[in-house]
Protein backbone atom coordinates (compact mmCIF):
# COMPACT_ATOMS: atom_id res chain seq x y z
CA UNK A 1 0.00 0.00 0.00
CA UNK A 2 1.29 3.45 -0.94
CA UNK A 3 1.16 6.23 1.45
CA UNK A 4 2.01 9.98 1.59
CA UNK A 5 5.32 10.77 3.18
CA UNK A 6 3.44 12.30 6.12
CA UNK A 7 1.21 9.22 6.96
CA UNK A 8 4.32 7.19 6.32
CA UNK A 9 7.18 9.63 8.72
CA UNK A 10 4.17 8.97 11.69
CA UNK A 11 4.00 5.10 10.97
CA UNK A 12 7.44 5.08 11.20
CA UNK A 13 7.85 7.40 14.53
CA UNK A 14 4.72 5.33 16.16
CA UNK A 15 7.35 1.75 15.24
CA UNK A 16 10.09 3.47 16.79
CA UNK A 17 8.23 4.67 19.57
CA UNK A 18 7.07 1.11 21.14
CA UNK A 19 4.58 -0.78 21.77
CA UNK A 20 1.40 0.82 23.80
CA UNK A 21 -1.21 -0.96 26.01
CA UNK A 22 -4.21 1.28 26.78
CA UNK A 23 -1.92 4.40 25.59
CA UNK A 24 0.17 3.94 28.17
CA UNK A 25 3.90 3.13 26.75
CA UNK A 26 5.34 -0.69 27.82
CA UNK A 27 8.67 -0.76 28.65
CA UNK A 28 10.74 -2.90 25.82
CA UNK A 29 14.37 -4.17 26.00
CA UNK A 30 16.53 -2.74 23.90
CA UNK A 31 16.64 -4.77 20.72
CA UNK A 32 19.11 -6.99 19.70
CA UNK A 33 19.53 -5.69 16.60
CA UNK A 34 18.87 -1.84 16.74
CA UNK A 35 18.27 -0.33 13.90
CA UNK A 36 21.46 1.24 12.23
CA UNK A 37 19.11 3.98 10.07
CA UNK A 38 19.70 7.81 10.69
CA UNK A 39 16.35 9.12 12.44
CA UNK A 40 13.47 9.25 10.26
CA UNK A 41 13.84 13.16 9.62
CA UNK A 42 17.28 12.85 9.32
CA UNK A 43 16.96 10.26 5.87
CA UNK A 44 17.97 12.11 2.78
CA UNK A 45 15.17 10.68 0.77
CA UNK A 46 12.35 8.30 1.77
CA UNK A 47 10.53 6.11 -0.59
CA UNK A 48 6.67 4.88 0.53
CA UNK A 49 7.37 2.09 -2.52
CA UNK A 50 11.07 1.28 -1.28
CA UNK A 51 9.53 1.27 2.49
CA UNK A 52 6.46 -1.45 1.48
CA UNK A 53 9.02 -3.59 -0.48
CA UNK A 54 11.15 -3.70 2.83
CA UNK A 55 8.60 -4.78 5.11
CA UNK A 56 7.22 -7.54 2.90
CA UNK A 57 10.49 -8.52 2.40
CA UNK A 58 11.17 -8.44 6.01
CA UNK A 59 8.46 -10.64 6.84
CA UNK A 60 10.10 -13.32 4.50
CA UNK A 61 13.24 -13.46 6.59
CA UNK A 62 13.45 -16.30 9.44
CA UNK A 63 16.83 -15.01 10.98
CA UNK A 64 16.62 -11.56 12.59
CA UNK A 65 20.58 -10.83 12.02
CA UNK A 66 19.74 -11.28 8.38
CA UNK A 67 16.45 -9.29 8.36
CA UNK A 68 18.76 -6.75 10.67
CA UNK A 69 21.13 -6.58 7.72
CA UNK A 70 18.85 -5.85 4.86
CA UNK A 71 16.71 -2.97 6.76
CA UNK A 72 20.08 -1.91 7.26
CA UNK A 73 21.40 -2.08 3.42
CA UNK A 74 18.74 -2.27 1.13
CA UNK A 75 17.26 2.29 1.97
CA UNK A 76 21.35 3.20 2.64
CA UNK A 77 21.85 5.21 -0.57
CA UNK A 78 18.19 6.76 -0.23
CA UNK A 79 19.35 7.10 3.66
CA UNK A 80 22.23 8.47 3.46
CA UNK A 81 24.03 9.70 -0.45
CA UNK A 82 21.39 11.32 -1.99
CA UNK A 83 21.21 15.21 -2.70
CA UNK A 84 18.20 16.53 -4.91
CA UNK A 85 17.49 20.02 -6.16
CA UNK A 86 17.46 21.85 -9.31
CA UNK A 87 20.50 22.32 -11.86
CA UNK A 88 19.95 24.99 -14.94
CA UNK A 89 15.79 24.33 -14.28
CA UNK A 90 15.68 20.46 -14.72
CA UNK A 91 15.25 18.26 -11.72
CA UNK A 92 18.81 17.27 -10.46
CA UNK A 93 19.95 14.51 -8.19
CA UNK A 94 23.61 14.03 -7.27
CA UNK A 95 24.80 10.73 -5.43
CA UNK A 96 27.59 10.28 -3.25
CA UNK A 97 29.19 6.82 -3.10
CA UNK A 98 29.48 6.68 0.65
CA UNK A 99 32.02 8.19 2.75
CA UNK A 100 34.10 10.15 -0.22
CA UNK A 101 31.61 13.34 -0.90
CA UNK A 102 31.80 12.75 -5.27
CA UNK A 103 29.57 10.86 -7.57
CA UNK A 104 31.19 8.51 -9.57
CA UNK A 105 29.20 7.22 -12.67
CA UNK A 106 29.46 3.90 -12.09
CA UNK A 107 28.32 3.45 -8.46
CA UNK A 108 25.84 6.14 -8.62
CA UNK A 109 24.27 4.20 -11.08
CA UNK A 110 24.58 1.18 -9.32
CA UNK A 111 23.40 2.32 -6.07
CA UNK A 112 20.13 3.00 -7.43
CA UNK A 113 19.34 0.33 -9.45
CA UNK A 114 17.51 -1.81 -7.12
CA UNK A 115 14.72 0.52 -6.82
CA UNK A 116 14.12 0.98 -10.71
CA UNK A 117 11.06 -1.35 -10.75
CA UNK A 118 9.56 0.59 -7.97
CA UNK A 119 9.56 3.74 -10.10
CA UNK A 120 6.48 3.47 -12.24
CA UNK A 121 4.18 3.29 -8.73
CA UNK A 122 6.45 5.99 -6.55
CA UNK A 123 6.44 9.82 -8.43
CA UNK A 124 9.26 10.96 -6.04
CA UNK A 125 11.43 8.02 -7.48
CA UNK A 126 10.98 9.14 -10.66
CA UNK A 127 11.64 12.34 -10.11
CA UNK A 128 14.79 10.96 -8.97
CA UNK A 129 15.83 8.84 -11.59
CA UNK A 130 14.93 11.74 -13.99
CA UNK A 131 17.69 14.10 -11.93
CA UNK A 132 20.01 11.43 -12.41
CA UNK A 133 19.51 10.44 -15.62
CA UNK A 134 20.06 14.23 -16.52
CA UNK A 135 23.08 14.84 -13.91
CA UNK A 136 24.61 12.09 -15.95
CA UNK A 137 24.30 13.33 -19.16
CA UNK A 138 25.22 16.81 -17.73
CA UNK A 139 28.72 15.04 -16.53
CA UNK A 140 29.34 13.25 -19.78
CA UNK A 141 29.18 16.58 -21.47
CA UNK A 142 31.65 18.01 -19.09
CA UNK A 143 33.78 14.93 -19.89
CA UNK A 144 33.31 11.85 -21.56
CA UNK A 145 36.91 10.65 -19.78
CA UNK A 146 36.30 11.43 -16.33
CA UNK A 147 34.88 8.98 -13.90
CA UNK A 148 34.09 10.99 -10.80
CA UNK A 149 32.43 14.05 -10.70
CA UNK A 150 31.84 16.91 -8.26
CA UNK A 151 28.54 18.43 -6.79
CA UNK A 152 29.39 22.15 -8.40
CA UNK A 153 29.91 21.42 -12.44
CA UNK A 154 31.76 24.77 -11.42
CA UNK A 155 34.37 23.39 -8.60
CA UNK A 156 37.54 22.27 -8.86
CA UNK A 157 38.36 18.36 -7.14
CA UNK A 158 38.46 18.46 -3.70
CA UNK A 159 40.00 14.65 -3.59
CA UNK A 160 42.75 15.72 -2.14
CA UNK A 161 44.88 12.28 -4.36
CA UNK A 162 43.65 13.80 -7.67
CA UNK A 163 44.70 17.43 -7.05
CA UNK A 164 47.84 17.43 -9.16
CA UNK A 165 47.15 14.65 -11.86
CA UNK A 166 48.78 15.23 -14.79
CA UNK A 167 45.78 15.32 -17.20
CA UNK A 168 43.11 17.91 -18.99
CA UNK A 169 41.44 17.93 -15.95
CA UNK A 170 38.18 20.23 -16.19
CA UNK A 171 35.65 22.28 -13.55
CA UNK A 172 33.24 19.66 -12.12
CA UNK A 173 35.19 16.73 -12.69
CA UNK A 174 36.44 14.70 -9.15
CA UNK A 175 38.73 12.39 -10.52
CA UNK A 176 39.85 11.64 -14.45
CA UNK A 177 40.54 8.11 -15.12
CA UNK A 178 39.31 6.60 -18.24
CA UNK A 179 37.37 3.22 -17.63
CA UNK A 180 34.71 2.46 -20.58
CA UNK A 181 32.08 1.51 -17.92
CA UNK A 182 31.94 4.91 -16.66
CA UNK A 183 29.99 5.24 -19.67
CA UNK A 184 28.07 1.66 -19.54
CA UNK A 185 25.94 2.43 -16.74
CA UNK A 186 24.28 5.34 -17.06
CA UNK A 187 22.91 3.19 -20.58
CA UNK A 188 22.06 0.73 -18.52
CA UNK A 189 20.86 2.59 -15.78
CA UNK A 190 18.42 4.98 -18.46
CA UNK A 191 17.10 2.14 -20.49
CA UNK A 192 16.07 0.23 -17.17
CA UNK A 193 14.03 3.40 -16.11
CA UNK A 194 12.44 3.88 -19.26
CA UNK A 195 11.31 -0.07 -19.45
CA UNK A 196 10.32 0.28 -16.32
CA UNK A 197 7.84 3.56 -16.21
CA UNK A 198 7.62 4.22 -20.16
CA UNK A 199 8.73 8.06 -18.87
CA UNK A 200 10.48 10.08 -21.45
CA UNK A 201 10.93 12.92 -20.17
CA UNK A 202 14.88 12.69 -19.36
CA UNK A 203 15.53 12.03 -22.24
CA UNK A 204 15.94 15.50 -23.83
CA UNK A 205 18.13 17.24 -26.36
CA UNK A 206 21.07 17.35 -23.86
CA UNK A 207 20.61 13.45 -22.79
CA UNK A 208 21.03 12.81 -26.71
CA UNK A 209 24.02 15.16 -27.06
CA UNK A 210 25.61 13.06 -24.22
CA UNK A 211 24.94 9.57 -25.73
CA UNK A 212 26.21 11.03 -28.82
CA UNK A 213 29.49 12.08 -27.19
CA UNK A 214 29.73 8.26 -25.73
CA UNK A 215 29.62 6.85 -28.75
CA UNK A 216 31.95 9.07 -30.67
CA UNK A 217 34.06 8.41 -27.47
CA UNK A 218 34.30 4.48 -28.11
CA UNK A 219 35.19 5.21 -31.31
CA UNK A 220 37.96 7.24 -30.26
CA UNK A 221 38.90 4.99 -27.58
CA UNK A 222 39.61 2.37 -30.44
CA UNK A 223 42.62 3.88 -31.26
CA UNK A 224 42.58 3.11 -34.74
CA UNK A 225 44.46 6.59 -35.55
CA UNK A 226 46.58 6.98 -32.61
CA UNK A 227 46.02 7.25 -29.01
CA UNK A 228 43.61 10.22 -28.96
CA UNK A 229 43.29 13.16 -26.64
CA UNK A 230 43.06 11.05 -23.41
CA UNK A 231 46.07 10.97 -21.19
CA UNK A 232 46.92 10.94 -17.20
CA UNK A 233 49.70 10.20 -14.68
CA UNK A 234 49.47 10.74 -10.75
CA UNK A 235 52.85 11.08 -8.20
CA UNK A 236 51.50 8.15 -6.59
CA UNK A 237 53.80 5.45 -4.66
CA UNK A 238 50.98 3.05 -5.98
CA UNK A 239 51.53 1.80 -9.43
CA UNK A 240 48.14 1.49 -10.31
CA UNK A 241 47.29 4.72 -9.57
CA UNK A 242 48.71 5.91 -13.11
CA UNK A 243 49.60 5.08 -16.55
CA UNK A 244 53.03 4.74 -18.37
CA UNK A 245 54.07 6.31 -21.61
CA UNK A 246 53.69 9.88 -21.34
CA UNK A 247 50.19 8.76 -19.10
CA UNK A 248 48.40 7.00 -22.99
CA UNK A 249 49.09 3.30 -20.97
CA UNK A 250 50.60 0.46 -22.30
CA UNK A 251 50.24 -0.05 -26.14
CA UNK A 252 48.33 -2.18 -27.59
CA UNK A 253 46.79 -3.25 -31.49
CA UNK A 254 43.90 -1.73 -33.01
CA UNK A 255 41.73 -4.68 -33.04
CA UNK A 256 38.31 -3.10 -33.10
CA UNK A 257 38.25 -2.85 -29.38
CA UNK A 258 38.01 -0.44 -27.23
CA UNK A 259 40.95 0.64 -25.37
CA UNK A 260 40.27 0.98 -20.86
CA UNK A 261 43.06 3.32 -19.66
CA UNK A 262 41.73 1.59 -15.90
CA UNK A 263 39.57 -0.84 -14.54
CA UNK A 264 36.34 -0.41 -12.61
CA UNK A 265 38.37 -0.39 -9.12
CA UNK A 266 39.80 2.60 -10.70
CA UNK A 267 43.36 0.35 -10.91
CA UNK A 268 45.19 0.97 -14.07
CA UNK A 269 45.09 -2.18 -16.57
CA UNK A 270 47.69 -4.24 -17.51
CA UNK A 271 46.56 -4.79 -21.10
CA UNK A 272 44.41 -1.79 -21.95
CA UNK A 273 41.72 -4.13 -23.66
CA UNK A 274 39.49 -5.01 -21.05
CA UNK A 275 37.34 -7.82 -21.86
CA UNK A 276 34.79 -7.55 -19.29
CA UNK A 277 34.08 -3.50 -20.15
CA UNK A 278 34.00 -4.25 -23.95
CA UNK A 279 31.79 -7.04 -23.48
CA UNK A 280 29.40 -4.28 -21.50
CA UNK A 281 29.56 -1.77 -23.93
CA UNK A 282 28.62 -4.50 -26.24
CA UNK A 283 25.15 -4.68 -24.54
CA UNK A 284 25.23 -1.12 -23.47
CA UNK A 285 25.43 -0.26 -26.93
CA UNK A 286 21.92 -2.21 -28.04
CA UNK A 287 20.43 -0.81 -25.49
CA UNK A 288 21.37 2.52 -26.88
CA UNK A 289 19.91 1.85 -29.94
CA UNK A 290 16.59 0.31 -28.45
CA UNK A 291 16.38 3.63 -26.72
CA UNK A 292 17.36 6.18 -29.26
CA UNK A 293 14.87 4.70 -31.86
CA UNK A 294 11.66 4.14 -29.26
CA UNK A 295 12.16 7.78 -27.76
CA UNK A 296 13.62 9.90 -30.41
CA UNK A 297 12.94 7.66 -33.91
CA UNK A 298 17.08 8.02 -34.60
CA UNK A 299 17.66 5.00 -36.42
CA UNK A 300 20.84 6.59 -38.57
CA UNK A 301 22.37 6.78 -34.87
CA UNK A 302 20.61 3.35 -33.75
CA UNK A 303 22.50 1.89 -36.85
CA UNK A 304 25.61 3.66 -35.63
CA UNK A 305 25.58 2.51 -31.91
CA UNK A 306 24.50 -1.30 -33.24
CA UNK A 307 27.53 -1.22 -36.17
CA UNK A 308 30.26 -0.33 -33.57
CA UNK A 309 28.50 -3.33 -30.99
CA UNK A 310 29.11 -5.74 -33.49
CA UNK A 311 32.42 -4.84 -34.50
CA UNK A 312 33.44 -4.73 -30.98
CA UNK A 313 31.86 -8.10 -30.57
CA UNK A 314 33.64 -9.63 -33.39
CA UNK A 315 36.95 -8.43 -31.86
CA UNK A 316 36.36 -10.06 -29.19
CA UNK A 317 35.31 -13.45 -30.56
CA UNK A 318 39.02 -13.11 -31.73
CA UNK A 319 41.08 -11.55 -28.90
CA UNK A 320 39.53 -12.38 -25.82
CA UNK A 321 38.93 -15.93 -25.95
CA UNK A 322 41.00 -18.47 -23.95
CA UNK A 323 41.54 -21.98 -24.15
CA UNK A 324 41.77 -24.16 -21.18
CA UNK A 325 44.34 -27.45 -21.28
CA UNK A 326 41.40 -29.41 -22.57
CA UNK A 327 40.70 -26.77 -25.80
CA UNK A 328 37.43 -25.57 -23.63
CA UNK A 329 36.73 -21.56 -24.16
CA UNK A 330 36.56 -18.63 -20.99
CA UNK A 331 37.28 -15.14 -21.35
CA UNK A 332 40.35 -13.04 -20.88
CA UNK A 333 40.44 -10.49 -18.21
CA UNK A 334 42.77 -7.70 -20.64
CA UNK A 335 44.77 -8.73 -23.97
CA UNK A 336 46.93 -6.30 -25.91
CA UNK A 337 45.82 -7.38 -29.31
CA UNK A 338 49.73 -8.53 -29.47
CA UNK A 339 48.36 -12.44 -28.54
CA UNK A 340 49.37 -11.16 -24.85
CA UNK A 341 46.40 -12.52 -22.43
CA UNK A 342 45.92 -12.10 -18.99
CA UNK A 343 43.39 -13.95 -16.74
CA UNK A 344 42.29 -13.00 -13.45
CA UNK A 345 39.08 -11.28 -11.60
CA UNK A 346 38.49 -8.93 -9.63
CA UNK A 347 35.28 -8.19 -7.22
CA UNK A 348 34.54 -5.02 -9.13
CA UNK A 349 31.90 -5.15 -11.60
CA UNK A 350 32.25 -5.51 -14.64
CA UNK A 351 34.17 -8.26 -14.43
CA UNK A 352 34.34 -11.73 -15.28
CA UNK A 353 31.92 -13.40 -12.54
CA UNK A 354 29.69 -10.49 -13.19
CA UNK A 355 29.09 -10.85 -16.86
CA UNK A 356 25.70 -12.12 -16.60
CA UNK A 357 24.14 -9.83 -13.98
CA UNK A 358 24.84 -7.48 -16.12
CA UNK A 359 23.14 -8.89 -19.22
CA UNK A 360 26.42 -9.28 -21.29
CA UNK A 361 25.67 -12.86 -21.68
CA UNK A 362 23.25 -15.30 -20.46
CA UNK A 363 23.75 -17.21 -17.15
CA UNK A 364 23.96 -20.19 -18.50
CA UNK A 365 26.43 -19.25 -21.28
CA UNK A 366 29.28 -22.58 -21.44
CA UNK A 367 32.10 -19.78 -21.58
CA UNK A 368 30.96 -17.42 -19.09
CA UNK A 369 30.10 -20.73 -16.47
CA UNK A 370 33.81 -21.70 -16.93
CA UNK A 371 35.54 -18.04 -16.51
CA UNK A 372 33.30 -17.80 -13.41
CA UNK A 373 34.48 -20.90 -12.28
CA UNK A 374 37.67 -20.16 -12.99
CA UNK A 375 37.37 -16.98 -11.39
CA UNK A 376 36.45 -18.47 -8.01
CA UNK A 377 39.54 -21.09 -7.99
CA UNK A 378 43.22 -20.79 -7.57
CA UNK A 379 43.83 -19.65 -10.88
CA UNK A 380 42.65 -16.75 -9.84
CA UNK A 381 45.46 -14.71 -7.74
CA UNK A 382 42.97 -12.63 -6.49
CA UNK A 383 40.41 -15.44 -5.03
CA UNK A 384 41.15 -15.70 -1.24
CA UNK A 385 40.39 -18.70 1.36
CA UNK A 386 40.48 -17.87 4.59
CA UNK A 387 39.13 -18.67 8.40
CA UNK A 388 36.27 -16.24 7.48
CA UNK A 389 35.35 -16.36 4.24
CA UNK A 390 35.85 -17.45 0.31
CA UNK A 391 35.65 -14.74 -2.13
CA UNK A 392 37.48 -12.33 -4.22
CA UNK A 393 39.82 -8.97 -4.22
CA UNK A 394 42.11 -7.29 -6.77
CA UNK A 395 45.00 -5.38 -6.48
CA UNK A 396 42.92 -2.07 -5.29
CA UNK A 397 42.85 -3.21 -1.50
CA UNK A 398 45.89 -5.98 -1.89
CA UNK A 399 46.39 -9.68 -0.88
CA UNK A 400 43.91 -11.37 1.67
CA UNK A 401 41.36 -8.57 1.50
CA UNK A 402 37.68 -10.22 0.20
CA UNK A 403 35.37 -7.85 -1.38
CA UNK A 404 31.82 -8.55 -0.22
CA UNK A 405 30.64 -7.74 -3.34
CA UNK A 406 32.47 -10.47 -4.90
CA UNK A 407 30.09 -12.98 -2.17
CA UNK A 408 27.27 -11.45 -3.23
CA UNK A 409 27.36 -11.11 -7.07
CA UNK A 410 28.27 -15.53 -6.76
CA UNK A 411 25.01 -15.28 -5.06
CA UNK A 412 23.20 -13.69 -7.63
CA UNK A 413 24.04 -15.26 -10.36
CA UNK A 414 24.37 -18.99 -8.80
CA UNK A 415 21.71 -21.32 -9.27
CA UNK A 416 22.35 -23.45 -6.71
CA UNK A 417 20.71 -23.51 -3.42
CA UNK A 418 23.34 -24.72 -1.13
CA UNK A 419 25.84 -22.65 -3.00
CA UNK A 420 23.82 -19.26 -2.27
CA UNK A 421 23.33 -20.04 1.32
CA UNK A 422 26.59 -20.74 1.85
CA UNK A 423 27.32 -17.35 0.42
CA UNK A 424 24.45 -15.70 3.26
CA UNK A 425 26.24 -17.18 5.47
CA UNK A 426 29.65 -15.49 4.79
CA UNK A 427 27.88 -12.48 4.64
CA UNK A 428 26.32 -12.44 7.87
CA UNK A 429 29.11 -13.45 9.90
CA UNK A 430 31.66 -10.78 8.26
CA UNK A 431 29.65 -7.45 8.80
CA UNK A 432 32.18 -7.42 11.94
CA UNK A 433 28.39 -6.19 14.30
CA UNK A 434 28.57 -2.90 11.91
CA UNK A 435 25.28 -3.93 10.15
CA UNK A 436 25.96 -2.75 6.79
CA UNK A 437 28.87 -4.66 3.94
CA UNK A 438 32.15 -3.12 3.68
CA UNK A 439 34.36 -2.74 0.75
CA UNK A 440 37.20 -5.67 1.73
CA UNK A 441 38.02 -7.38 5.12
CA UNK A 442 40.99 -9.88 5.84
CA UNK A 443 40.20 -13.58 4.88
CA UNK A 444 40.90 -14.80 8.46
CA UNK A 445 39.60 -11.51 10.34
CA UNK A 446 36.66 -9.51 9.41
CA UNK A 447 37.41 -7.10 12.00
CA UNK A 448 40.09 -6.15 9.98
CA UNK A 449 38.12 -4.14 7.04
CA UNK A 450 38.04 -1.13 4.81
CA UNK A 451 34.92 1.43 4.17
CA UNK A 452 32.29 1.63 6.80
CA UNK A 453 30.34 3.50 4.69
CA UNK A 454 30.33 2.13 1.13
CA UNK A 455 26.58 2.68 -0.52
CA UNK A 456 27.32 0.47 -3.56
CA UNK A 457 27.97 -2.79 -1.53
CA UNK A 458 25.11 -2.25 0.46
CA UNK A 459 22.54 -1.89 -2.37
CA UNK A 460 23.90 -5.13 -3.67
CA UNK A 461 23.43 -6.87 -0.51
CA UNK A 462 19.32 -5.46 -0.94
CA UNK A 463 18.97 -6.66 -4.35
CA UNK A 464 20.53 -9.74 -3.50
CA UNK A 465 17.71 -10.32 -0.52
CA UNK A 466 14.85 -8.78 -2.44
CA UNK A 467 15.56 -11.37 -5.03
CA UNK A 468 15.45 -14.09 -3.35
CA UNK A 469 12.66 -13.10 -1.80
CA UNK A 470 11.15 -13.28 -4.97
CA UNK A 471 12.15 -15.77 -6.20
CA UNK A 472 13.50 -18.74 -3.83
CA UNK A 473 11.68 -17.51 -0.40
CA UNK A 474 12.56 -20.88 1.13
CA UNK A 475 16.04 -19.52 1.52
CA UNK A 476 15.15 -16.81 3.56
CA UNK A 477 13.10 -18.74 5.75
CA UNK A 478 15.03 -20.44 8.01
CA UNK A 479 16.26 -19.05 10.69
Amino acid sequence: MNTSRRSLLKLMAGAAGGAMLGGIPLVQAAPRYPSHRPPVDKRKFVSPAVEDLMARTRAKIGDPELAWLFENCFPNTLDTTVQMGTLRGKPDTFIVTGDIDAMWLRDSSAQVWPYVALAKQDAGLRRLFHGLIQRHALCISIDPYANAFMPDPRAKTTLTWAQHDLTDMHPGVAERKWEIDSLCYPIRLAHAYWQATGDRQPFDDDWRAAMHKVLATFREQQRKHGPGPYHFQRSSAIPTDTLPLSGYGRPARPVGLIHSMFRPSDDACMYPLFIPSNLFAVSSLRQLAQLSIAVHGDRAFAAECTALADEVEQALQKYGVMHDEDGHEFWAYEVDGYGNQLFIDDANAPGLSSLAYLGCCRSDDARYQRSRTLAWSPRNPYFFRGRAAQGIGGPHEGLRMIWPMSIIMRALTSNDSSDIRQCLHWLKTTHSGTGFMHEAFDQDDPTHFTRPWFAWANALFGELIVQLATQRPELLRRA
